[in-house]
């Protein structure tokens, strides 16, 4: 049965996770359950955090972007002493800014973007007179960690893989800004009395996912030594303790080895059996060493909580197959941590006989000691020279889209939508009555002088439309007369 539980107040620091034997209470203060292993030591931990909002590591969210609305053209006409018929002088609006994911190498992370759900770039500014044309908007720049890969969250399509420090993807477009009436000035239109509205922004619902960029990944059950391995090769400082999900985040380090070669090493939280269901902390983590080249397979080989290490090891790779088969054909090297311990003794040679018939590289290690350790990390330095950089690239096939200048849409079409009501759609009604100011009879007129030129009243007539009909064209509704 399954209790749901709270953080009494005498835990609310870090420090004081529950040890074992020690009870939980509920918010009623009554006891609930009590910690009879380190299995449930870190599955409270876990929950706690939950609840409290603290697992503040971020691999993927949606967010919807809105590059700024175009400012409006102006109508306006040149007045000056001495100076008749100064003739139009309005000037263009500005352009809107557009929505800019950019690379920064110091983020790790996807957290900014947890809360504030709908992100906008400033609007350009509407044109004045004297030929005055608006300020563009500021673009606006959402900074990303490497590795974030970029969908389209209502159809699924593949945006951008961003991997590279300073690589931009434009994710939403600024409108265009209007015309002033000076632009539509000409011999038979000296005065012109409209101008255009300037363009939405476009918009687009985003979801971002983070694939950490490693090239050596730690994988196994919880509590076998992959953090404590990863702070003694590296800097990293990922937290360690004696129960199991003690890592709710990946960890990246830097492994040195001298004479200017280095490699990036991934710790992920530990997997078991079940994971691709979502048991435990489930597979989520896994994308995050979908890129590495390499896998190191970390084994408590003292057997020290009571399971085999070689059922740890068929499960944990059974664990990857379901996940993403190309992630468990990924080279493996085997390290049989905690050698130091006296149980060790009797598992190791078995454990080491029967992998290394199966064709695996295996070491003993003890990663508190640091005895192997040294060993290890410099084969897998060699062996990383060897082996191909194709997995770093994104697992996604990115697409070649071909956009033609034509389009198979209609450019005017008729849609009746009742016995006596018609509605003008197309690609050209979209266009132009976005731009159009139906305050602004001049404006409207221009729209409908567009319209008839390309064979408006042709296809009212073959679509049957008859006088006094209602027929719609944007938001301009008006009764049709022959």
């Amino acid at each position: 049965m399954n209790i749901r539980l709270y953080l009494p107040q005498k835990f609310m620091i870090e420090e004081d996770i529950p040890k074992i034997g020690e009870i939980k209470y509920s918010n009623s203060g009554k006891i609930k359950d009590k910690i009879k292993s380190t299995k449930k030591c870190g599955e409270w931990y876990i929950h706690y955090k939950k609840e409290r909002g603290e697992m503040m590591f971020l691999d993927e969210v949606e967010f919807k972007v809105k590059g700024g609305d175009g400012g409006n053209g102006a109508v306006s006409f040149h007045r000056e002493k001495y100076i008749d018929m100064g003739g139009p002088d309005g000037g263009d609006g500005g352009d809107g800014g557009s929505v800019i994911l950019k690379v920064d190498e110091g983020l790790n992370t996807l957290s900014d973007f947890r809360y504030q759900k709908f992100r906008e770039a400033e609007r350009g500014t509407h044109g004045s007179g004297n030929n005055k044309h608006g300020k563009k908007g500021e673009d606006l720049i959402l900074k990303v960690p490497p590795g974030t890969v970029v969908y389209d969250a209502d159809t699924g399509e593949f945006l951008a893989d961003l991997t590279e420090e300073g690589q931009e993807f434009i994710a939403a477009r600024g409108g265009k800004g209007g015309r002033g009436n000076a632009r539509f000035k000409k011999p038979t239109r000296k005065a012109p009395k409209f101008a255009e509205k300037g363009e939405s922004g476009e918009v687009r619902l985003l979801r971002l996912e983070l694939k950490l960029l490693a090239d050596v990944g730690l994988v196994g059950y919880p509590n076998v030594g992959k953090s404590t391995l990863i702070s003694v090769v590296s800097e990293a400082k990922p937290k360690i303790a004696a129960y199991h999900f003690t890592t709710l985040k990946p960890n990246l380090g830097v492994v040195s080895l001298g004479d200017y070669r280095s490699f990036v090493m991934a710790d992920i939280p530990g997997l078991i059996e079940g994971a691709h269901e979502g048991t435990g902390l489930g597979d989520e983590f896994l994308r995050h060493i979908e890129r590495t080249r390499l896998l190191i397979h970390v084994l408590d080989v003292s057997g020290i909580e009571g399971r085999d290490p070689l059922d740890d090891f068929r499960i944990i790779n059974q664990e990857l197959s379901e996940y993403n088969r190309r992630l468990a054909e990924r080279p493996q090297v085997v390290a049989l941590n905690k050698i130091d311990l006296p149980q060790a003794e009797e598992n190791l040679p078995r454990v080491k006989k029967s992998l290394e018939e199966e064709g695996y590289k295996v070491f003993s290690i003890s990663a508190v000691t640091g005895k192997g350790v040294k060993e290890l990390i410099y084969y897998v330095g060699e062996l990383l020279d060897k082996l191909p950089v194709e997995y770093q690239e994104a697992e996604v096939e990115e697409e070649v889209i071909i956009k033609p200048d034509f389009t198979e849409e209609e450019v005017l079409e008729v849609k009746r939508q009742a016995a006596d009501k018609y509605e003008i759609v197309g690609s050209l009604v979209e266009e132009n009555v976005a731009r159009t100011d139906f305050n602004n009879e001049a404006a409207v007129k221009r729209l409908l002088r567009i319209l008839q030129h390309h064979g408006l009243k042709e296809l009212m007539q073959e679509a049957g439309i008859k006088e006094g009909d209602t027929v719609t064209i944007g938001p301009m509704e008006f009764d049709y007369i022959e």
